[in-house]
């Protein structure tokens, strides 16, 4: 069957994709704990508590999230790269990766939903961006490479320096490039041929591995290594997508393979047994993969009981210490330039790290697109005190900026594709539900919070 045929044959396989997350088995219920600041528990993953997750209704946006979602947009308008379409992963660094140019394109999306941008732009940026992701170069002439130049479309490293072989592909990108690609084929078949002309050109094949995902590297001396990509979160994420193009996967999606939980303030918290010492990859918990199946997907059953742990532990912490706390990976505006913060990494509660794997602490912050994530998903108290704590964390000329700095409280000024597209996302979620839905079960109700 073509990838054509498989797509089309997507678009009403939403709920068999659910089911499949589902149905890896029999849940059982997590044994009590001591509220032990990062003590491990091994166990299968609860359900017990859905009961308890607030169930938030679609509602018209407010005046001031029409403002939040005007001023997200604006980042695009100012680094959409007119000879490709493609758009800064940070702002003014003629840089793209397949991560950030899906979040700007599921921003795209629902600034048109949102009636932000209308429908003739909406057209022309979608119709050349696909143009140039079927055109573009190749690692190896099999993938997207890992980063581009986004005035030219030529592979670049991270560095922005020139590669005619490329640096290597990254599943985890690939798997969420496919997210926006299912959307634009459900919701807009129109552009149906020109997805199946980019992903004509790309051997999905070789992602696949044992039904894990494969990512591919070059190595000092020029050979390509080829390793499983993906730790517990973003691997359960990225392979759904890669599955609604018919690939087995069933490896990837389950969220209980490499599975334990870790009581962190007294929060049963999912975590990835597969230690960077052991697999060399770092095993962060953030809140990003779960906000994104959220706000995408709508989550399933173990992805809904994950996150609500996530958001459980941050809320705990801010509750026993009054440091509000909201952390996700973000790019900063200063050396490292890249910090993941998070619940959980490499033994430790809280840890920030940078890429590298040293401590990053100093640079711990509330991230704002995981703010505006989290209020989408919960709309809790806690939520709207931490968009209160963000909500003036911008230029109007140019975007949201990454977060606020604990210790100095500080504006993190990175400017970033991701933390703006992920907002857009967000407010979409406030008035429609998750981008992937295909039906309108919830009414819109007109209502003030």
């Amino acid at each position: 069957m073509s990838l054509k045929s498989n797509l089309i044959k997507a678009r009403g396989s939403l709920v068999f994709l659910v089911g499949l997350t589902v149905a890896f088995g029999t849940v059982y219920s997590l044994e009590r704990v001591n509220p032990v600041a990062a003590s491990r528990i091994t166990a299968v993953i609860d359900v017990s508590s859905e009961s308890e997750i607030p169930v938030v209704k679609r509602r018209i946006l407010t005046n001031d999230e029409i403002q939040y979602a005007t001023i997200a947009w604006q980042y695009f308008v100012k680094n959409t790269a007119p000879e490709t379409g493609l758009v800064n992963s940070v702002s003014q660094f003629p840089a793209a990766t397949l991560w950030d140019t899906s979040s700007y394109l599921l921003g795209l999306i629902s600034a048109y939903k949102l009636d932000v941008v209308g429908k003739h732009e909406f057209s022309q940026r979608v119709g050349q961006l696909l143009d140039t992701l079927a055109t573009m170069p190749l690692f190896d002439g099999q993938l997207p490479n890992k980063s581009y130049n986004t005035s030219n479309a030529a592979m670049v490293t991270y560095n922005n320096d020139p590669t005619t072989r490329g640096i290597g592909w990254s599943a985890i990108d690939i798997g969420r490039i496919l997210v926006p690609f299912n959307v634009l084929v459900w919701h807009y078949p129109e552009y149906t041929h020109d997805v199946n002309r980019v992903l004509s050109n790309w051997n999905l094949a070789l992602i696949v591995r044992d039904a894990e995902m494969i990512g591919a590297a070059v190595d000092s001396n020029n050979q390509t290594q080829y390793l499983q990509e993906g730790r517990l979160g973003y691997e359960e994420y990225a392979a759904k997508s890669l599955m609604l193009s018919g690939m087995d996967l069933s490896q990837a999606v389950d969220y209980r393979s490499n599975f334990e939980y870790v009581s962190i303030n007294g929060v049963a918290v999912g975590t990835d047994l597969r230690t960077p010492e052991k697999f060399d990859a770092l095993n962060a918990v953030v809140s990003e993969p779960y906000v994104l199946d959220g706000l995408e997907y709508g989550w399933d059953r173990y992805s809904r009981s994950l996150a609500y742990g996530v958001y459980r532990a941050q809320k705990a912490r801010y509750d026993k210490t009054g440091v509000l706390t909201a952390v996700s990976e973000d790019n900063i505006d200063e050396a490292p330039y890249f910090v993941y913060n998070t619940v959980f990494a490499n033994g430790k509660a809280w840890n920030a790290v940078a890429e590298d794997g040293t401590d990053a602490s100093e640079f711990r912050s509330v991230s704002t697109k995981t703010v505006f994530g989290l209020h989408a998903l919960y709309r809790t108290d806690y939520t709207r005190l931490l968009v209160n704590t963000v909500k003036a964390s911008f230029d109007p000329e140019e975007g949201w900026y990454s977060g606020i700095y604990e210790a100095s409280g500080k504006t993190n000024k990175a400017l970033t594709a991701n933390t703006n597209g992920i907002i857009l996302e967000s407010l979409h979620y406030i008035q429609f539900g998750p981008l992937l839905s295909r039906g309108r079960s919830a009414q819109v109700a007109m209502v003030e919070e």
